[in-house]
């Protein structure tokens, strides 16, 4: 079985769409579930995930990182998928990933992002991000984005998960520690689609540089840092 992964916080206007988009894979649905962990909207996002999710988790780790962490400690599955609230997946997004892992040596599998939204600034970052990320895959660099990615709960178990310390980058540490348990695939052709409108507002080259920023320190094997948010937090 594959237990998919969504962290919430305050997501009532993509939730319900996102969870749609799940149970419309073409994976049978009785091939996987669906765990959503939330950080304690204040908004309808519980009661919506309720109607269609598996579980709704309530979030006991910090960030991101943590609450999926959390996720994982209450999966079923053997395989662990993992998405954001706002992400749109292909229909065969599922069931590529179980096909992955059909082979014993693959302990991770991830994809490109693509922008939901038509803003062409949005598409041209999101055009340049992917070139980097093809190429470094093509040497072995896969940071694995944790709104496009699964990987094995016992591997990942065993490099100890997502780092809670990291306020950011959590999900290409994770990434890059995990290629040391086996074989990690980044398939371009797993591309899903995300929400830019947090990207948009902090500006797209900021954000861009501020990713580069962390990609290269984690590289060193150093923290990336505070996350210098561009926007005030709601």
């Amino acid at each position: 079985m594959i237990s998919l992964i969504i962290p919430t916080y305050n997501e009532e206007e993509n939730i319900e769409n996102c969870l749609k988009n799940v149970l419309s894979q073409t994976l049978p649905r009785s091939e996987y579930e669906i765990i959503v962990v939330d950080g304690g909207s204040k908004d309808r996002t519980q009661e919506i995930a309720g109607k269609y999710a598996d579980r709704v988790v309530l979030q006991k780790h910090r960030g991101v990182g943590g609450a999926r962490n959390d996720g994982v400690n209450a999966a079923n599955g053997d395989i662990i998928a993992s998405t954001d609230a706002d992400v749109q997946l292909p229909p065969d997004w599922l069931e590529r990933v179980r096909n992955y892992f059909e082979d014993s040596d693959v302990v991770g599998v991830c994809g490109p992002n693509l922008p939901v939204e038509p803003y062409i600034r949005a598409r041209v970052a999101y055009f340049f991000i992917n070139i980097v990320h093809t190429a470094s895959a093509k040497v072995g660099l896969i940071g694995m984005p944790g709104n496009n990615t699964a990987f094995r709960k016992k591997e990942f178990l065993g490099i100890g998960g997502y780092s809670e310390e990291l306020s950011y980058m959590d999900d290409i540490d994770m990434g890059l520690r995990l290629r040391k348990k086996g074989r990690i695939i980044y398939d371009r052709h797993m591309a899903v689609k995300v929400s830019v409108r947090r990207m948009h507002e902090d500006g797209y080259l900021k954000t861009m540089l501020l990713w580069l920023k962390g990609d290269i320190r984690l590289l060193l094997g150093r923290n990336p840092g505070e996350v210098k948010y561009f926007r005030k937090e709601e």
